[in-house]
């Protein structure tokens, strides 16, 4: 069970009732954060999530709403008696930013781990987090994020039996274990059957619509797009800013084969949105609007 909540939709500047856009994953009691506008923690607080165990925070990139919370939240996360390390996957330059920005938050009881990504498409594995960082089209370097959790195959007991695996052993190997027995090397593989379908978080903001997007959310479970404009007439705004409509999500989204799309980052500016949903609908018709606190649990299929 992969756990969801849109913690902030704003675009710009926080709001009274929307904070800046921020995302948290949250699974096997390790939590994922994507960006960490102003008032990241109130949003926090206000969904009754807790800071301790956010072990991963990604940046898309280095403009003040997405990454101007950080300096607070981890004050906030040395106050909470944390002190594993944190992990912070950023664009180039990501250490130069935290170093900078923890000028007024110097002294914390945790490490920090900065991951820079130099490369249009990366991919790493943290706690059980299979995270793909792929470059979007923003003015500056951006990146969008597609978080998956893998799901082995169905135990297999025939399978077991024709390739000799003790039975002692089977267990160990069930929950992912490589064992040496004997002189012979014993894999997970030896008892498992094919891999299920597991479970796709792709969120992406601050971009132009790209095939880099399209791709790397096709068969997300949910994915989490932009949609700073609802205005058609707003169109050319989109594309001088390299920002994007809702129209333009909603036809991502269904290019992508997406099972469901949440429109967030929106302009200050923009009032009564639910007003436009029709419109996208029409376009993909599981399309739904980002709203904080929003949240989901996402669970793996029968199979």
């Amino acid at each position: 069970m992969l756990d969801v909540c849109l913690l902030g939709t704003a675009g710009m500047m926080p709001l009274p009732h929307r904070w800046l856009t921020s995302l948290m994953l949250r699974y096997n009691g390790s939590s994922l954060l994507i960006d960490c506008g102003e008032g990241t923690q109130i949003a926090i607080k206000e969904a009754g999530l807790t800071f301790k165990p956010i072990d991963i925070l990604c940046i898309t990139h280095f403009h003040a709403d997405h990454i101007s919370g950080l300096p607070g939240l981890l004050l906030t996360m040395g106050n909470a008696e944390r002190t594993e390390p944190l992990t912070i996957i950023g664009p180039k330059g990501l250490t130069r930013v935290v170093n900078a920005l923890r000028t007024i938050a110097p002294e914390l009881p945790f490490e920090i781990q900065c991951v820079e990504l130099t490369e249009p498409d990366e991919r790493i594995e943290l706690n059980g987090y299979q995270i793909h960082a792929f470059r979007v089209k923003h003015n500056v370097v951006c990146y969008g994020y597609s978080v998956e959790i893998s799901r082995a195959g169905k135990f297999s007991v025939e399978r077991a039996k024709e390739q000799n695996v003790p039975m002692k052993l089977w267990s160990r190997l069930q929950k992912g274990e490589t064992i040496e027995q004997g002189g012979i090397t014993y894999t997970p593989q030896m008892v498992l059957g094919p891999q299920r379908k597991g479970l796709k978080v792709t969120y992406c903001t601050d971009s132009r619509p790209t095939d880099a997007i399209v791709d790397a959310a096709t068969e997300a479970d949910l994915f989490i797009c932009e949609g700073m404009y609802a205005e058609k007439e707003k169109l050319a705004k989109a594309k001088q800013y390299k920002h994007m409509t809702f129209y333009e999500a909603a036809d991502m989204a269904k290019k992508a084969n997406v099972q469901e799309l949440w429109l967030t980052h929106f302009s200050p500016s923009l009032v009564r949105a639910e007003d436009y949903m029709p419109q996208v609908r029409s376009i993909f018709e599981p399309a739904y609007l980002g709203k904080d606190g929003k949240s989901v649990e996402l669970v793996f299929k029968e199979g």
